[in-house]
C-alpha cells in the first residue's frame, strides 16, 4: 500500500483535483489518500473565528468559502451530489458559527477546532466524487475515526497506541486494504483532524495532514509515503531567492528533518519521525508535473555531499543574558529555562560565555510555535541579570552530511561571508547542520552567496 497526501493547491480547483485523482488511477497501490482544505479555506476560517457573526466581512467570507467549493462541484460529472455536498457542509459550518454566538457550554479552543475542521471535510467530500468520476469505489472516512488524540485543542498530541489500535482493526475488517489489494478500492480520509476519547473534533496544528499521512503510513506498514504538493521536490534553497536552485533526487530522514525544522516549507517537522522510525521512503513530488521524479527521503541515500540545501528563516529574536553570577555558579541556566518554560517559550539555539548566554527565538507570525516576549516574562529575566532583545534577525541552516567532521569546513563558510556580520554561530552539535544569525536584510545576499559557493 502507498499512502499518498495531496495538499491544499493540489485539491485547490477542480482541475488540480482530476488532476490528482489521475495520479491515484495511475497505481493501484496508492488505496489510502489523505487531503487537506483546498487553498485559502483554512486561513479564511481562522478569520472567521475573530469575526461577530453576521458581520459583512464574515458574511463575505462564508461567501467565498462556498462560491470556491462549488466551482469545483459544478465542474464534476456528478455535479447533483458534489453541490448538496458542499451546501449540506456549509449549512453544519454556519450552524456551527452561530452556536458560538449563543452557547457558553464550550471552549473557545475546542470551538475553534471543529470549525477549522469544516476545511478538510469540504474538499475530502468534493475529492470523492471527482474520484467516483474514474470510476474508483471510494470509502470516505472521518479522520477522527483512526487518529486518537489528547483533549489539547488547536494542537493535540496524538495516542500512538489507540490510534495504531485502531488502523490494525480497520484492515483486520477490510481485507482489500490488506496486502490483497483490491484495484480501484479507494479509502479517503483528512489531514490534520483528530478526536479525543470523548470524539471531539481535535486538530494537529498547521500543517498537520503532514503528519496524519506520516501516522497512516507508519500504523498500515506503507510501502512508501508520497507527499504531493506545488513544487517538484524538495530544492537546495528557496528557488524565488535563488534562481539556480534545483530539486534533490534523494536525501536522508536526518537532513530532512534538519530541514524541515530550519524552515523548510515543503516538509512539515513532525511528518519525518513517524517514517524514520518505521524506515518508510517518503516521496515528495508534484501533482502540476507528476512525471517528474520529485525527491525521495530515505534512510542511506547513495550521495552524501557536505552542503546539501540551505534554509532561511525570517523574524527570528536575539535575546541575550548577562549577569555575574553565571561566572563558576551552578544552576544560572537552569534558573533561565525554568522561567522560559513557565511562559511556554521554545528556544532554538543557544550561545553561552562566562558571563553571558544567548539564545534565538522564532517570533515569526506565522511561526507554528510562535514566541511571544511578554512584559511578565522579561520583567522575571530582570531579577536577576540584565536582558537585550534584538529583533529584525533571520536564521540561516546549512544542511548537509559530516559538518562537524569535515576539516577546514567552517573556514570556507565563514571566509565566503566575509561580507556580513553574523551574530551568533551553532556548530558542532549536529553533523547534519550549521546555523547563524544574520541581519533580516542581509539574508537573501547571505543564502544567495552560500548557494553559488557550496552547492553552484
Amino acid at each position: 500500500m502507498i499512502v499518498s497526501k495531496f495538499g491544499g493547491t493540489s485539491v485547490g480547483s477542480y482541475e488540480a483535483m482530476s488532476r490528482s485523482a489521475n495520479i491515484i488511477v495511475d497505481n493501484p497501490k496508492r488505496s489510502w489518500v489523505v487531503i487537506s482544505a483546498t487553498s485559502g479555506t483554512t486561513n479564511d476560517l481562522l478569520r472567521l473565528c475573530s469575526l461577530p457573526i453576521n458581520s459583512d466581512e464574515g458574511n463575505g467570507l462564508l461567501e467565498q468559502i462556498l462560491r470556491r467549493h462549488l466551482d469545483i462541484a459544478s465542474q464534476c460529472s456528478f455535479k447533483k451530489e458534489a453541490i448538496k455536498a458542499v451546501e449540506e457542509c456549509m449549512h453544519n459550518l454556519s450552524a456551527h458559527l452561530s452556536k458560538q454566538q449563543s452557547s457558553k457550554d464550550h471552549s473557545e479552543t475546542q470551538w475553534v477546532d471543529t470549525l477549522l475542521a469544516f476545511g478538510e471535510i469540504l474538499s475530502t467530500q468534493l475529492f470523492a466524487w471527482v474520484l467516483r468520476e474514474k470510476n474508483l469505489d471510494v470509502q470516505l472516512k472521518w479522520a477522527g475515526n483512526f487518529i486518537c488524540t489528547d483533549s489539547v485543542f488547536g494542537l493535540a498530541a496524538v495516542n500512538l497506541k489507540v490510534t495504531y489500535a485502531k488502523l490494525q482493526h480497520f484492515l483486520t475488517a477490510n481485507e482489500g486494504f490488506g496486502s490483497d489489494l483490491k484495484p480501484g478500492n479507494v479509502l479517503l480520509t483528512q489531514g490534520f483532524i483528530g478526536a479525543d476519547v470523548q470524539g471531539r473534533t481535535t486538530t494537529l496544528g498547521r500543517g498537520g495532514s503532514d503528519y496524519s499521512a506520516a501516522l497512516f503510513a507508519e500504523a498500515l506498514e506503507a510501502e512508501c509515503l508520497e507527499i504531493w504538493t506545488d513544487v517538484a521536490g524538495v530544492y537546495t534553497t528557496d528557488p524565488r531567492v535563488v534562481s539556480t536552485a534545483h530539486a534533490i533526487d534523494e536525501i536522508s530522514f536526518d537532513e530532512a528533518a534538519e530541514l524541515s525544522i530550519f524552515g523548510g516549507k515543503v516538509l512539515h517537522p513532525a511528518m519525518v519521525k513517524p517514517v524514520r522510525r518505521a524506515n518508510i521512503p517518503v516521496r515528495v513530488a508534484s501533482s502540476m508535473e507528476p512525471e517528474l521524479p520529485g525527491t525521495n527521503i530515505v534512510t542511506n541515500p547513495l550521495n552524501r555531499p557536505v552542503v546539501r540545501t540551505l534554509s532561511v528563516r525570517k523574524e527570528q529574536t536575539l535575546m541575550t543574558l548577562h549577569s555575574l553570577e553565571m561566572l563558576h555558579q551552578p544552576g544560572f541556566l537552569a534558573k533561565v529555562f525554568s522561567i522560559l518554560s513557565e511562559h511556554s517559550i521554545s528556544v532554538d539555539l543557544v550561545t553561552t560565555s562566562e558571563v553571558s548566554v544567548s539564545l534565538t527565538l522564532d517570533t515569526a507570525h506565522k511561526a507554528s510555535n510562535k514566541v511571544e516576549l511578554s512584559e511578565a516574562v522579561l520583567r522575571a529575566l530582570n531579577d536577576f541579570c540584565d536582558v537585550e532583545v534584538e529583533y529584525n534577525l533571520a536564521l540561516v541552516a546549512v544542511i548537509g552530511n559530516a559538518l562537524n567532521q569535515t576539516l577546514g569546513i567552517s573556514g570556507q563558510l565563514f571566509s565566503t561571508l566575509k561580507d556580513y556580520n553574523i551574530r551568533l554561530i551553532s556548530h558542532g552539535a549536529s553533523a547534519n547542520n550549521v546555523c547563524f544569525l544574520v541581519d533580516e536584510s542581509d539574508a537573501e545576499a547571505v543564502v544567495q552567496t552560500l548557494h553559488q559557493s557550496f552547492i553552484g
